[in-house]
């Protein structure tokens, strides 16, 4: 659909404020067909309550979260279907109850994917219903009467914590996929003659060669001339079976006075966080801006495609404004890269270290990290 703003009319903008009245968002006694203030204002607060950028615009991610929010457990049948996933509140709710009572239904990301409905199957299985991967009304009932085995913790995020303790802290035999921003015909923020697909291309490569020197596995998620949307890009790195992933981009902002870098984790705003994430995201944001002085826009929880549907731990890194001057003479700089690289390089090794052998931040250098590496290889 095309992006709604303040000031659009018609048919689809009749369709957001009716589902925003629906969400206790709007008061709307004579509906409208006009995108007005107070419909912006609703927007904005849905977006901040869903954990998405706070524009006030509706674009296909927030479109998309309001059409889900409508749906609620039980409302309809739920199952796998493999050419068009179903989504919406209700699925989320479902991989949300399954999770407490100890069935392992992957990150609840409102998705009904293969590992919904095995978690499903199994519950059906265990609670004597037919085991056919369908969420119908006596499924839903016998969910609803069961009490769970897990009250608070998040298990699927306390599985991700653990995954980390067992990988142990070197970085040889671990697989990274590092996910440069736009390419092929988008070019992303472009300024001046620099694009942020290229200066991110650059800036994945210096690190995916830093991480061979490792001996980690590191994949990227595209070349200079094609451009996945994040769906893809996230089923690549599922795919992949990754342990981390890495999503670099660049931002822009209509004042030039904006700077700085910020990393985003996976969290929907209101206490729901891939705690790992969180980790990582503020390992990266600490060792950036140590080692380049860059302002620090701190980390931020979000619910965006690449951090939510992907298995394993996302974080996605805006290293600068182009928009900016003095960022973006940086980034076109392959040294300032280079360093950019580098401190993405250690914030992963400070990860599985676990606060072990550790160093402060902005001290670890390349060789430090090599013959931690050699040592701890050595010691095994």
């Amino acid at each position: 659909m095309p992006l709604l703003r303040r000031g659009d009319f018609g048919p689809d903008v009749a369709e957001v404020r009716a589902t925003l009245t629906g969400l206790g968002l709007l008061s709307d006694p004579q509906p409208s067909q006009v995108f007005d203030l107070p419909v912006e204002h609703a927007v904005r607060a849905f977006q901040q309550r869903r954990g998405l950028i706070t524009d006030g615009i509706v674009g296909p991610a927030t479109y998309r979260a309001l059409r889900d929010a409508t749906f609620r457990l039980g409302d309809r049948p739920l199952a796998f279907l493999m050419s068009q996933p179903v989504t919406g509140d209700d699925v989320f709710a479902l991989q949300e109850r399954l999770l407490e009572l100890g069935y392992d239904a992957g990150r609840a990301n409102g998705e009904f994917g293969q590992q919904t409905e095995q978690a499903l199957r199994s519950f059906q299985r265990d609670y004597g219903l037919i085991s056919d991967g369908m969420c119908g009304p006596d499924t839903v009932r016998a969910l609803r009467q069961l009490q769970p085995k897990v009250r608070g913790g998040r298990p699927v995020f306390l599985r991700e914590q653990e995954r980390v303790r067992k990988a142990g802290p070197r970085l040889s035999g671990k697989r990274i996929i590092i996910d440069p921003g736009h390419g092929g015909p988008d070019r992303g923020v472009v300024v001046d003659g620099v694009s942020e697909a290229d200066v991110m291309l650059d800036l994945a490569r210096l690190l995916e060669g830093k991480m061979a020197a490792t001996g980690m596995e590191a994949l990227l998620t595209r070349g200079p001339n094609n451009c996945p949307d994040e769906g893809q890009r996230a089923k690549f790195a599922n795919e992949a079976g990754a342990d981390l992933i890495l999503s670099l981009h660049s931002d822009a902002n209509p004042s030039t006075v904006a700077a700085g870098v910020a990393s985003f984790h996976f969290g929907t705003g209101n206490g729901t966080s891939s705690t790992v994430g969180e980790a990582l995201a503020g390992f990266i944001q600490r060792e950036i801006v140590a080692r380049t002085g860059m302002h620090d826009c701190r980390t931020h929880p979000k619910t965006w495609d690449m951090l939510r549907m992907t298995r394993c731990t996302a974080v996605r890194v805006e290293v600068g404004y182009l928009t900016n001057p003095e960022d973006r003479a940086r980034l076109a700089n392959p040294s300032f890269r280079d360093v950019v690289a580098e401190g993405i390089l250690v914030a992963v090794k400070r990860l599985y270290l676990l606060g072990k052998d550790d160093q402060p931040t902005g001290t670890f250098t390349l060789d430090d990290l090599m013959r931690h590496e050699l040592t701890t290889g050595q010691a095994r």
